[in-house]
């Protein structure tokens, strides 16, 4: 079945939940439902590290692995500089262990660097586009994300879009340009084309926990797909998002 139009076929359920939830997200931090930090995302790592030192953690830069340690069948360290961290369990992505992962397509990614916000989206400073596969005659979207000068990511005035899609032909480019006459004119566009790796297991045996490649989606929806199923290979069972929730005296400061 066509994957944009199946939910046609789906409940209104799902749906009605995600509507209350854009709208009681709405303002309640700025005038976007969506969050986004300042200075790019290498302030969530930054903030891992803190939340990590707090709990006893380590978090070392700049330290190449030389080898993955398996005795058994099972992890048992990471070698580096000659020394042995030792661990009960590893949590890597696909570059660390690529005899374990497998290639299931390639993602091309373009940045384009602006001087000028995005047409017709009333010159916005960030926001989000996906290109129906239907639109364009294609399998695949094709997704937009621009952030700017906004999220201290850019100089004064100007703007960075990411434009990407899953590969499908032998001339990737031309497979967005659809999204990149949006963007038009742009200084400057850097593109890159890379492999898109799952695990080969889920390291149940092993306790070598392997995320999936970051596939050409922007909105992190599979992102965020992807951390709760490696915390359920991690620990056995689902996360509990309802521990995580806040009480209403939280918000209101009632009882």
């Amino acid at each position: 079945m066509d994957e944009s139009i199946d939910y046609l076929d789906q409940p209104c359920y799902d749906t009605i939940n995600r509507v209350k939830l854009y709208s009681e997200s709405l303002a309640r931090y700025s005038k976007s439902p969506y969050l986004y930090p300042l200075y790019g995302l290498g302030e969530l790592p930054q903030g891992f590290a803190r939340l990590s030192a707090i709990y006893g953690g380590t978090y070392m830069l700049n330290k190449p692995t030389e080898e993955i340690i398996v005795q058994n069948g099972k992890v048992v360290g990471v070698k580096s500089e000659g020394e042995i961290a030792r661990c009960k369990q590893l949590i890597c992505d696909p570059s660390y262990v690529k005899d374990r992962v497998e290639k299931v397509g390639q993602v091309i990614r373009v940045i384009c660097i602006l001087s000028h916000p995005i047409k017709i989206t009333n010159d916005a400073n960030s926001c989000q586009i996906i290109i129906p596969q239907n639109q364009v005659n294609r399998k695949s979207d094709i997704y937009v994300c621009m952030i700017s000068f906004a999220h201290n990511v850019a100089a004064q005035g100007k703007y960075m879009a990411i434009v990407s899609t899953t590969v499908e032909a032998k001339e990737p480019e031309k497979e967005i340009r659809p999204a990149l006459e949006l963007l038009e004119p742009t200084e400057q566009k850097f593109v890159s084309i890379s492999d898109l790796f799952v695990p080969k297991d889920l390291g149940t045996e092993s306790q070598i926990v392997i995320s999936c490649a970051y596939d050409a989606t922007t909105h992190f929806e599979t992102t965020c797909d992807d951390i709760k199923d490696i915390y359920k290979r991690m620990t056995g069972s689902e996360f509990d998002f309802e521990e995580m929730k806040r009480k209403k005296n939280d918000i209101y400061g009632e009882d």
